[in-house]
């Protein structure tokens, strides 16, 4: 079908699914498929369940006499071209984030500093993907603003995919580390691939780009774009400066603008490296006409509830949740934040660090060395990986036996950092402790 006519149907059926579980009514369906998973075999059954459309790419799904199936090429790049048209035909201003660390998180504070002064549109989740982007798109309507639109990778090519999707009007990339290393190869390998989203603004005339000053990796990457810059202490040319202040547990700081005055800012989110974080949201707060006073009020409000820079406090203890993800360098900056933080006593549990290729066992083997010298009282390592270094640190093959273990002893009194690749399912643990 001709996008315009498939565009005209999304006009008066405007929310789209692919999951045949969830069928709002009158909505669209879209059979994607998966390693395990052929979408094209629940398209009826999404009909039933009350979508009007079912868009499949087999011919044996659509019968020739049931108008409500639509017979495309690819549903997934039926889906992105129905998002990219949609996102042109409203024309709405978006930001594009990405990075390897910070993403989520600058998402988060980047929205709610505009909510202040527009209505803005921003992606749920981790919905980042090629999948989660279109989506998001396609949840744009004529009273939106302004959007905000994550985009995630491992592997090169992956931003570009996504850029040419949801055609950002300015960029931001939070930082690169080490991440991703078995899809991207090399550290040199995940610059080049965030900073894909670098290459579509300068090719399509949208220079504008906001940068941590600071960043020696990226800043050579920007050459051509009009950079907004801002960072952590005084700096020419930065639209905004910050300074750390005391983080007991939750991260405090003051910025300014040049030549303005200093704000002071208590925040609900742990670890100082979130500075860089709050720094880039009040700077795109600024350049958008957001005021000081909406700015800190934003960002004293926001309190994490995503698994990311979180404290829990339990019955039992005071947790430091951070076990969404893990990669080399976030865990380098968790373990020495938790090393500064003026609290006693100390434990944390630690997750194995996913898709590093063949850097993997040297990467933990680090981790291992920072941990022998952050003076922390208790330390639970967990994971094939962290298994096979030899450490003076106790080892758990998964979060199941942690779980075993928390039902006979129970740590009392203790700040304890959880932190670990997703699939180490550590987020199960609060509970227990």
């Amino acid at each position: 079908m001709d996008i315009n006519k498939l565009y005209e149907i999304f006009l008066h059926h405007s929310q789209v699914t692919t999951d045949s579980r969830d069928c709002p009514e009158g909505s669209i369906f879209f059979a994607l498929k998966g390693e395990t998973f052929n979408g094209n075999q629940f398209a009826e059954a999404a009909l039933e369940k009350g979508c009007a459309y079912a868009v499949v790419d087999e011919q044996e799904y659509a019968p020739a006499d049931d108008n409500r199936f639509i017979l495309v090429d690819d549903c997934l790049k039926t889906l992105q071209a129905l998002a990219r048209h949609h996102r042109r035909t409203l024309g709405i201003p978006i930001v594009g984030i990405t990075g390897t660390n910070g993403k989520t998180t600058t998402k988060e504070l980047v929205s709610t500093v505009l909510s202040q002064r527009y209505n803005t549109l921003y992606t749920q989740g981790n919905f980042n993907n090629p999948i989660g982007v279109p989506k998001t798109l396609l949840r744009l309507t004529a009273e939106h603003e302004m959007a905000v639109v994550e985009m995630g990778a491992s592997h090169p090519g992956d931003i570009k995919e996504l850029v040419d999707i949801a055609e950002p009007d300015y960029g931001i990339i939070t930082n690169v580390g080490k991440a991703h290393l078995q899809g991207f190869g090399s550290l040199e390998g995940v610059v080049r691939t965030k900073c894909e989203l670098y290459d579509f603004l300068r090719c399509h005339g949208k220079h504008t780009v906001f940068i941590d000053a600071g960043n020696k990796l990226l800043l050579p990457m920007a050459e051509g774009l009009e950079l907004v810059r801002y960072g952590v202490g005084e700096g020419q040319g930065q639209r905004v400066s910050g300074e750390i202040g005391p983080c007991a547990p939750y991260l405090s700081f003051d910025w300014w603008q040049e030549d303005g005055k200093r704000h002071h800012v208590q925040t609900h989110l742990i670890g100082s490296y979130n500075i860089y974080n709050m720094l880039a949201a009040a700077c795109i707060g600024l350049f958008f006409g957001v005021t000081p006073e909406q700015i800190n009020h934003s960002l004293e409000g926001y309190v994490p509830s995503n698994n990311r820079s979180q404290l829990s406090e339990t019955e039992h203890n005071h947790l430091i949740i951070d076990a969404y993800n893990a990669n080399p360098t976030s865990m380098a900056a968790a373990i020495n934040n938790f090393r500064v933080m003026d609290v006693q006593p100390k434990m944390a549990i630690l997750g194995d660090m996913g898709e590093l290729g063949p850097t993997s066992l040297e990467e933990h083997q680090k981790v291992v060395e920072a941990l022998k010298e952050a003076g922390i009282n208790e330390v639970w390592l967990v994971g094939e990986q962290f298994g096979q270094i030899d450490c003076p640190f106790r080892k758990f093959t998964n979060a199941e036996e942690v779980k075993k273990t928390l039902a006979t002893e129970q740590p009392q009194g203790h700040y304890i950092l959880l932190k670990g690749s997703n699939y180490m399912r550590l987020y199960e643990l609060p509970p227990l402790l």
